[in-house]
């Protein structure tokens, strides 16, 4: 008896010389999903042409004419762009995908993989007093505890949920020095560096893309320079990369950008300078001699990029207007120090110049709250919250963060749109939101958040590529896909090509653009009309279908 082959196995070995289209019995369709009549950007940048990609499983089979081939569904993209699904190389969504793993801000806005563990934070390692205090926290905010202490636990929690779109993370140096070290300014010890870098290794023989370091936040900003080399020539030697929120984005950025040179120049790490910018006016002459250092740096052999969001604002903990001195240890020791007046009248002056340097008090908006009484806070100025209180600006962030318990967040309004536009269209600067999963309804939906959790990628092929044209929608297509799998060492992801997988955007480059504003950012983008994962349709017509294919994308 003649053993019978599979569909899959015959597509696998059968195709017409010529016209790249599978040979199938008429019983059989020759895919799982056709997507016919688009226009297709691959993702290198290279210019866009006309062709169907044939899917099998969750992979590309064929790229090329299938008029003569069937499928189980057909997608129709007349008149739509056809491009690889964008890599969000810097975001912070970890438990979020645990609160909803539809990953509605993200996925509507064609991200399939999203890159977490930023700015020197991740939801591991932990001690067992974390964990249980993180257990505490998500128990009585979401109704779920914190049962892992490492990155394999977390990883294993994501996938038994399911989720919409890929995940992939760094491990963040603040919780891996809270792990070995604590959280006060105290140097490692040799023997405490030993255990920090067997911590990491192990974090990256789990699946880690390598570090992350928040060097403006407590306590990663503790850590010297040679603390940094040390931990990145373990991230070298296993093939990471190192992703830094640099010590400073300010009045010293220009020396901030030297260290984290200096740190791949003596480690042979890869470097990813996250978010790159120059705040307050004072210092946004500062952006052209930076790009022009990117370039020198690129060319003595320095592995280095870049991102950034399309935004003017950044968005961050309202804890970061704390002087570092005073955000030492867990939150009940700053709490501590807040309500000391002693204690408080010191922080007064660094608290003043905050306010001064960004150009006044109504240039921070309180992004989200978790005290219900300061529902009405969140989306208003500092300076209107100052109103509520009746009381100075200093006083107002003092009883904000104490009766939030530190968990309260800020936009600022720093940064210059000509040097937005520089910086996005550089290079070496790829796309990240520096945002997470959010929704319109539900436990994600509370707060003000910065738009760019809803906006970022649509803004930039709708707003920078086709209104202000400071780069070709292929070069845009480039910047939020294939430069970051490239950078990440992603394979088979980030571009369309055959036996990569099946991670897709349809949308309409006329259309596209994002809906969420600073005073209304829980709003989904427009123009996105499919979105596809591992060959499975999350995104149609515009509309979720719940379906979650995501996966676990490991370093």
């Amino acid at each position: 008896m003649k053993e019978k082959i599979s569909r899959r196995d015959f597509l696998k070995t059968t195709t017409l010389a010529g016209v790249g289209v599978f040979i199938l019995p008429r019983i059989s369709n020759s895919f799982d999903l056709i997507i016919k009549n688009g226009s297709i950007i691959d993702g290198t940048g290279s210019k866009r042409f006309k062709a169907d990609i044939g899917i099998i499983d969750n992979l590309i089979y064929e790229i090329g004419n299938l008029s003569h081939a069937s499928a189980d569904n057909i997608i129709d993209a007349t008149g739509k762009i056809i491009s690889p699904g964008f890599i969000d190389i810097h975001t912070h969504t970890d438990i979020e995908l645990l609160v909803n793993p539809n990953a509605e801000s993200k996925i509507r806005q064609g991200i399939t993989l999203e890159v977490s563990g930023n700015c020197g934070s991740s939801p591991f390692p932990l001690t067992e007093s974390d964990r249980e205090s993180k257990s505490k926290y998500y128990t009585d905010r979401y109704g779920f505890g914190c049962d892992w202490n490492f990155i394999s636990g977390f990883y294993e929690k994501l996938e038994n949920k399911g989720m919409a779109l890929n995940y992939a993370s760094f491990t963040g140096h603040g919780d891996l020095r809270a792990y070995v070290v604590g959280r006060n300014d105290v140097p490692p010890t040799p023997e405490q560096l030993k255990k920090m870098k067997y911590a990491l290794a192990q974090s990256m023989e789990q699946g880690s893309l390598g570090l992350s370091t928040g060097l403006e936040y407590s306590p990663g900003s503790y850590a010297e320079t040679d603390e940094l080399i040390q931990l990145c020539k373990t991230v070298s030697e296993m093939g990471g990369v190192y992703s830094t929120h640099m010590r400073n984005e300010d009045d010293t950025v220009e020396e901030a950008v030297e260290e984290a040179v200096e740190i791949s120049r003596k480690s042979g790490v890869s470097l990813q300078i996250s978010h790159l910018k120059a705040c307050n006016k004072n210092n946004w002459h500062k952006v052209e001699n930076i790009l022009k250092s990117l370039d020198k740096y690129k060319t003595e052999g320095i592995p280095l990029m870049a991102d950034r969001y399309p935004y003017t604002a950044y968005g961050t903990g309202l804890s970061a207007l704390v002087p570092l001195w005073a955000r030492q240890g867990n939150s009940n020791e700053v709490v501590s120090r807040l309500k000391n007046d002693k204690e408080f009248e010191n922080m007064i002056p660094h608290l003043k110049s905050r306010g001064e340097r960004i150009g006044g008090w109504d240039r921070f908006l309180i992004s989200y709250t978790v005290n219900d009484e300061y529902k009405e806070y969140t989306g208003k100025t500092i300076q209107q919250c100052c109103e509520y209180t009746g009381k100075d600006a200093e006083q107002t962030i003092r009883q904000i963060l104490v009766d939030n318990h530190m968990s309260a967040g800020m936009v600022g309004f720093a940064m210059d749109e000509q040097n937005t536009m520089d910086v996005l269209a550089h290079p070496l600067v790829s796309i990240g939101s520096d945002g997470s999963v959010a929704a319109p309804y539900g436990k994600l939906s509370e707060g003000s958040p910065h738009p760019r959790f809803y906006g970022t990628f649509p803004r930039v092929l709708g707003y920078y590529a086709r209104e202000k044209g400071i780069f070709s929608l292929e070069e845009a297509v480039k910047k939020s896909s294939w430069m970051n799998a490239q950078k990440l060492g992603i394979k088979n992801r980030g571009q369309i090509a055959k036996k990569y997988f099946a991670d897709l955007v349809i949308f309409d480059e006329h259309k596209v653009i994002d809906k969420a504003t600073f005073e209304k950012p829980h709003q989904y983008p427009e123009g996105i009309n499919y979105v596809i994962v591992n060959g499975t349709v999350v995104i149609k017509n515009g509309e979720h279908t719940g379906k979650l294919p995501g996966k676990i994308v490991k370093g």
